[in-house]
């Protein structure tokens, strides 16, 4: 693990909450052939020195949003949103994180120039409709350093709506106090994007935090990764998705892995992964049955799956974004 970090990986990091949702101790955990572990709440957390191989395929930055960026934190790749990388601490490290090459320099949440920045672009630009709050984990900062943002989106005097990308209502669903959900409420209209890949993540505390911001009026959205040995498995996501549904968290999106640096031990080939949601379609209602995307490598926006493939060339998949150009993602690689 800390020939991993030191080769300039992303760190470690993980909750003893995380921790107690596996079915065994991380310190005697079985691993594979890759030296990950086998449980999946494990493998999601635990360095394996896999992650020092990067194929040709995978890139530093592998949706391009280095060239989307409009200033320090803030990304706009679309026409009606913005996203802000408000901070790059996570209370859990995600193993597959498709922004693990960019965390370790963005540790700090943004500060009030950025802020201000922000409220200013805002007021100029009319057309963006919501504003994307992600990281890193924007949940790690104090709740005024939240408010500072939220207040700085809502001082725009129009409407826009504030997405809320998370993984800590899971990961560590003790942050989410009072004090918080009634900030949270208090800035709507507010809909919070969580990140769940496998049933064991859907503790007793976390739906018990996903009712409460249910009823403060916040409507909750859940994204999910392909991930090799982890939910690759129709089994999995057949119970994942309908227990989402039934608690109120809508099954957002089901995403093939992205091409980034030192994850290709976790990607899903496409074929298995086109074959595995033929199953889910057949098997899940439409409330249940999330959206299989991808994110076109270098730059150019979501492709929905199956009906953004243009064309297969042997192990290479020729996919159309929706500005109708062409991006080449690898069935393995």
């Amino acid at each position: 693990m800390h020939d991993v970090i030191a080769q300039g990986g992303l760190p470690f990091r993980a909750t003893r909450f995380w921790f107690s949702l596996a079915d065994e101790p991380p310190e005697n955990c079985k691993k594979n052939e890759n030296g990950v572990p086998v449980d999946p709440i494990l493998a999601q957390a635990i360095p394996s020195p896999s992650e020092a191989l990067v194929t040709s395929w995978e890139l530093r930055d592998p949706l391009g949003e280095s060239s989307h960026t409009i200033f320090e934190h803030a990304v706009r790749q679309y026409h009606s949103r913005v996203l802000v990388r408000a901070t790059g601490q996570c209370f859990l490290f995600c193993r597959h994180c498709f922004r693990r090459s960019l965390l370790p320099s963005e540790r700090s949440f943004m500060d009030s120039k950025a802020i201000e920045a922000l409220a200013a672009y805002l007021a100029v630009h009319q057309e963006v409709r919501e504003v994307l709050i992600s990281g890193g984990d924007p949940l790690t900062a104090p709740d005024a350093s939240l408010a500072s943002l939220f207040e700085a989106v809502r001082s725009v005097p129009r409407p826009i709506l504030i997405r809320l990308c998370t993984r800590t209502p899971v990961v560590l669903p003790q942050r989410l106090t009072s004090n918080l959900i009634a900030l949270l409420s208090k800035m709507r209209p507010l809909q919070m994007v969580l990140h769940i890949n496998h049933p064991k993540e859907l503790s007793q505390e976390f739906m018990e935090k996903a009712e409460l911001l249910l009823r403060a009026g916040i409507p909750l959205h859940s994204q999910t990764v392909l991930l090799r040995g982890i939910n690759d498995a129709a089994s999995v996501l057949i119970e994942l998705f309908p227990a989402l549904n039934r608690a109120g968290i809508h099954p957002y999106y089901l995403f093939q892995g992205d091409l980034a640096a030192g994850t290709a031990h976790f990607r899903v080939p496409l074929s298995k992964g086109l074959a595995l949601y033929e199953n889910l379609r057949k098997e899940l209602s439409g409330l249940e049955l999330p959206r299989y995307a991808v994110d076109s490598p270098g730059g150019g926006g979501k492709i929905y799956l199956p009906e953004g493939i243009a064309e297969r060339r042997a192990d290479l998949w020729i996919l159309r974004a929706p500005d109708g150009s062409l991006h080449e993602y690898p069935e393995e690689g």
